[in-house]
């Protein structure tokens, strides 16, 4: 049964997309049916991450308005048979989207795919509410900061009240992704440590991306993080996330403090 599963925040800038594009190619490198949505009208994101820019012909308000059948808006990723994405419009308002087309999209794509992500805009207004409105389950990104950390304490205030599933007395199943998680300087109290932050939360814990330059690299290249350098810290990261969302157990690998040589050689003098 295919899952809808939103990818949001209350901050800004946290890593959403790039965990919507990671994610999405890691499960269906595992060979799940996968779309990534991009709800972020105006901004239009997500098609850089994965490299779609210049395929992008019709997009999410095209189909909610009946301009194009979703199978037109659709964009096949070139590596992956099994990825797609539906675009967001980067010059339509998005007050275009409305309760009863999104909610006749998502049920179309339920019937093609195992997976539906939807990359959310940040904060609590219309493009976000509509992201999350079908959901049946989501992730919460957050950075280890006091600020991301509160605002996602909201967002789970309104999954568990404005959506679909709040409506019928259902609970949308939620997770914590901590992005760009420093282990130095969360040692030196330079930032929250994860613990601090599930204590906060009180939500499962879906898995820990370390601060790293290959996320940014990736990026830049269009290419999902999981794809891009498979090997990398975030890359065995996320697909350890993915194999969670499916239901394998894995070990939480908490990302450890790396010293650089100078640390290294003062060490052994100190030893």
């Amino acid at each position: 049964m295919a899952k809808v599963l939103v990818v949001t925040s209350g901050k800004g800038g946290v890593g959403k997309t790039t965990t919507t594009a990671a994610l999405g190619a890691a499960l269906a490198q595992s060979g799940q049916n996968v779309v990534v949505v991009d709800f972020d009208v105006g901004l239009r994101n997500l098609d850089l991450v994965m490299g779609a820019e210049r395929r992008v012909v019709f997009d999410l308000i095209n189909v909610v308005q009946g301009v194009a059948k979703l199978p037109q808006a659709l964009i096949r990723d070139k590596r992956l048979e099994t990825l797609w994405l539906l675009p967001a419009s980067q010059t339509r308002d998005k007050d275009a989207l409305t309760d009863e087309g999104v909610g006749r999209v998502i049920d179309e794509l339920r019937s093609r795919f195992d997976w539906i992500l939807c990359d959310s805009p940040a904060g609590i207004e219309r493009g976000a509410t509509l992201a999350m409105r079908f959901a049946d389950e989501a992730i919460i990104v957050t950075n280890p900061e006091v600020s991301s950390v509160r605002d996602s304490d909201r967002i789970i205030g309104m999954l568990d009240s404005k959506t679909v599933r709040a409506e019928r007395g259902e609970r949308v199943e939620k997770h914590i992704l901590i992005t760009r998680y420093d282990a130095g300087r969360a040692a030196r109290g330079e930032m929250l440590n994860i613990d601090d932050i599930l204590e906060i939360l009180a939500t499962p814990l879906l898995g820990i991306i370390p601060e790293s330059q290959d996320v940014l690299k990736a990026s830049n290249v269009g290419t999902p993080v999981t794809l891009n350098n498979a090997d990398s810290a975030p890359a065995r990261a996320y697909t350890d996330a993915s194999r969670r969302l499916m239901g394998e157990e894995v070990a939480m690998v908490v990302p450890t403090e790396r010293k650089g040589f100078m640390d290294r050689l003062l060490g052994r003098r100190a030893a």
